[in-house]
């Protein structure tokens, strides 16, 4: 390949990877979610497979977001929910709801604080 180094299709199908199922056992991951190691995950990645031992290695380090590790593992989302949704059940690894955007102030605060300016 001249070197450029080309990405192999996967070998492995989605189907085999979920052990044939098409949904996760909850549904907690959004694409901002934050997923980290649980203290169990330090007693090692034992029993699982090759997808969740990377998730586990993935996050050794720190908190990564669900979108992140889709691309570090080259799964689709729906995929990677499920083994998500495998490795909270077995209590490898916790998430967190991202943070949510910041609402805005209410609009008659603005004002008050404008008019209270004005007078100055």
């Amino acid at each position: 390949m001249s070197g450029t180094s080309r990405r192999r299709p996967a070998l492995v199908r989605a189907h085999v990877v979920t052990c044939g199922r098409a949904a996760p056992s909850r549904n907690i991951f959004d694409l901002a979610t934050l997923v980290l190691l649980s203290p169990a995950a330090a007693q090692g990645a034992t029993g699982l497979g090759p997808e969740g031992r990377r998730v586990v290695e993935l996050c050794g380090p720190g908190a990564l977001s669900v979108a992140e590790i889709a691309a570090h593992l080259h799964l689709p989302l729906p995929v990677l929910r499920v083994v998500l949704a495998d490795l909270v059940d077995t209590g490898h690894i916790t998430t967190h709801a991202p943070i949510p955007v910041a609402e805005l102030p209410d609009v008659t605060i603005l004002e008050e604080v404008l008019r209270g300016l004005r007078a100055l």
